[in-house]
C-alpha cells in the first residue's frame, strides 16, 4: 500500500520535476526580463499546482489544501515579477504568499519559543543588507522577513504537533525558503554570490515541493 501511495506521488509530481529539470536545462545564465525563461521560471510551480489539483479538495478557502494552493499561486506571480526586474512588487506577491502559508499551518498551539531563533536570524540578515537597501525597502523588507520567519515558525509547530514524513519535511522546505531568499538577498544587497542562481532556485524549488507535499495527508481537512 505504502509502495502504491509513493508511486502515485511520483506521477503526479512529474510535471513539477520534469519542467525542475527543463529550467536548469536551458536557463544556463540569470537573464532578467526575458519572456521565455520567467515562463520556464514558473513552469515548475504551475507543475505543484497541478499536484493539487489531482487531488479532491473543498473550498480553497476552508482547507488546508486550498491555502497550499493560493500560496502557490501568489508565489508563481512574484516569480514572474522579480524575473522581470520588479523586486518590491515580487516581494509583496511572496509576502502574501507567506500569509497563506501561516493560514494553512495555524496559529495554534502558540508555541513561541519555536520562533526566536527564526526571528533572531531574520533580525540578524536585515542588519547586514541595511545599507544597500533603498527608502522603500527598508520599510518593505522587515514586513516580508516578519512574514517569512513567521511562516518558517508555524511549519515548525505543526511538525512538532502533528509529526509525520510530510510535515517534518514541509517544516525542513519552509526552513529551505528562508535560506533561497537570505541568498537572494546576500547577493543582491550585499555581496555577489557565484553561481548564486542555482543555491536560490535549488532550495526554492525543494521549499515549494515540500511544502506541497504536505497536503498528502490533509487535503480534505477543514479548520
Amino acid at each position: 500500500m505504502a509502495k502504491t501511495c509513493a508511486f502515485s506521488i511520483l506521477l503526479k509530481l512529474l510535471p513539477f520535476l520534469t519542467t525542475t529539470a527543463l529550467y536548469f536545462g536551458f536557463v544556463t545564465k540569470d537573464p532578467e526580463g526575458e519572456l521565455w525563461t520567467t515562463v520556464l521560471k514558473c513552469l515548475p510551480i504551475f507543475g505543484l499546482m497541478l499536484f493539487i489539483g489531482m487531488h479532491k479538495m473543498n473550498s480553497i478557502l476552508d482547507c488546508y489544501g486550498g491555502k497550499i494552493l493560493l500560496g502557490l499561486t501568489f508565489s508563481v506571480t512574484g516569480d514572474a515579477l522579480l524575473n522581470l526586474d520588479l523586486f518590491p512588487h515580487g516581494m509583496g506577491a511572496f509576502a502574501v504568499a507567506q500569509i497563506c502559508y501561516i493560514a494553512a499551518y495555524g496559529l495554534k498551539p502558540v508555541k513561541f519559543y519555536f520562533a526566536i531563533p527564526f526571528y533572531a536570524l531574520g533580525i540578524a540578515m536585515y542588519v547586514v543588507v541595511f545599507e544597500k537597501l533603498d527608502v522603500v525597502l527598508k520599510v518593505g523588507l522587515p514586513i516580508y522577513a516578519f512574514l517569512l520567519t513567521s511562516m518558517v515558525w508555524r511549519s515548525v509547530v505543526q511538525a512538532s504537533t502533528k509529526p509525520n514524513f510530510f510535515n517534518i519535511l514541509c517544516a525542513f522546505g519552509s526552513f529551505m525558503f528562508a535560506v533561497s531568499d537570505g541568498f537572494i538577498a546576500i547577493d543582491k544587497f550585499y555581496t555577489p554570490i557565484p553561481h548564486a542562481r542555482y543555491y536560490i532556485m535549488t532550495t526554492y524549488y525543494f521549499a515549494q515541493c515540500a511544502i506541497t507535499l504536505s497536503i498528502v495527508n490533509r487535503i480534505g481537512e477543514t479548520d
